[in-house]
Formats: C-alpha cells, structure tokens, sequence
C-alpha cells in the first residue's frame, strides 16, 4: 500500500504543468493557445522568454528527481527507484491537472536520472549540450541524445565504470521505451526537420539555417 501511494504522489508530481501554471500565473497567457501547443520546456521558452523558460526547465527536472527520491525519502528498500520516477514521466506526459495533455518527457526523464545517479546524469546531459550545439534544433537533439543514453547503459558499465558502475537492466529497458516515446511525441517535428522547417535556436553551428 505504501509503494501503491507513493507511485501515485510521483504521478501527481509529474502532472504539474510547469508551463501552464507559470504561464497563466505571471504572463496571463496559455502556451497551449501559442507556438506549438505544447506544454514543456522548449514552447514555454519561445512563447514566455527565457526567465519563464528556465524556471519551468527547473521544474520539471525536479518533478523526475523527487519522484525518483521517494522510495529514499520513505525507506521503502522493495522496488527499484526508477519506476517511481517513470510514474512522474507519466505525469508529465499525460497530467491530470491539465487535461492529459502534457510535454515530451525530456525534461522529467533527465529528472529521473538525476535521481538515480547524479554522475549519470550529467554525463547525459554533457551529451545533450553537445548535440544542441551541433544541431540547434532542440527536438533532433532530444532524439538522439536519447539514443546514445540508453546505448551508454549498456556501454559505460563495460568502458567506464567511474560514471556507471554496473550494468541495470531496468535503466536500459526504461531508456529503451523512452526514446521509442520520445521519437513518437516528435513525430510532427521529423516531418518539420526533412522539409527544412524546424525551429532552430540562436546559437550552435547550424544556428544561422533557416528556423
């Protein structure tokens, strides 16, 4: 029953629409009415600036990580800590508090991680900075950052150890569903990215293509 209510708070966590809520709350605007509708990071960034950006980034990497952090926080010691940090990316994905109309799971997945293993997850995210700067699209980086994490689950125990000690094939198998999900949910951005189309942002090597 323990394990049950707080598999149900890390749903809740997830479904808090950082966006929305920061949105209405200090900009009377929802983003879901601008830009691409969506109700992460990357759309509050182009409707709201970056302040609101940024503090909804925040928000939703701490929603994965608290959630991932429960087991911890309540000593409950029977259950791998990731799949209360998969009940957040459902959250966030799918909130109750915004009518199941959620983001794309990047954000909260590197939450997660985040909770899982600190070293991890800025290994991670060292190879989502480098991407974005290659790329400048945003979407085509969270795809294949997706990609090269979940391979360096199965890769890192075996090559360096320092930032992945062993080998968990739960993290894999989560990864795996996750960047599965992750192309799914920018679809309308890989139809975007092969006509030319995509937004870019104002920095990296392939900043000054067309956005």
């Amino acid at each position: 029953m323990k394990v049950i209510i707080l598999m149900i708070i890390a749903y809740l966590l997830g479904s808090i629409p950082s966006g929305v809520w920061i949105g209405k709350l200090f900009y009377k605007k929802d983003i879901r009415q601008f830009g691409s509708g969506n109700t992460g990071t990357t759309n509050t960034f182009r409707v709201l600036g970056k302040p609101a950006g940024t503090v909804v980034l925040l928000m939703d990497i701490l929603k994965g990580t608290l959630a991932t952090l429960l087991p911890s926080l309540f000593h409950v010691t029977n259950i791998n800590p990731l799949w209360f940090g998969v009940c957040a990316i459902l959250g966030h994905t799918f909130p109750i508090f915004a009518g199941f109309k959620g983001g794309k799971a990047v954000a909260t997945s590197a939450g997660m991680l985040l909770g899982y293993s600190p070293i991890f997850f800025i290994y991670s995210a060292t190879i989502f900075v480098v991407c974005l700067f290659i790329t400048s699209m945003v979407s085509l980086t969270s795809m294949i950052a997706a990609v090269l994490i979940t391979l360096s689950t199965v890769i890192l125990p075996l090559v360096w150890p320092q930032i992945l000690p062993q080998h968990n094939w739960l993290l894999t198998i989560i990864a795996t569903g996750l960047t599965l999900f992750i192309f799914y949910r920018h679809r309308d951005n890989i139809k975007r990215i092969k006509d030319g189309s995509e937004s870019r942002i104002p920095f990296g090597l392939n900043s000054k293509k067309k956005r």
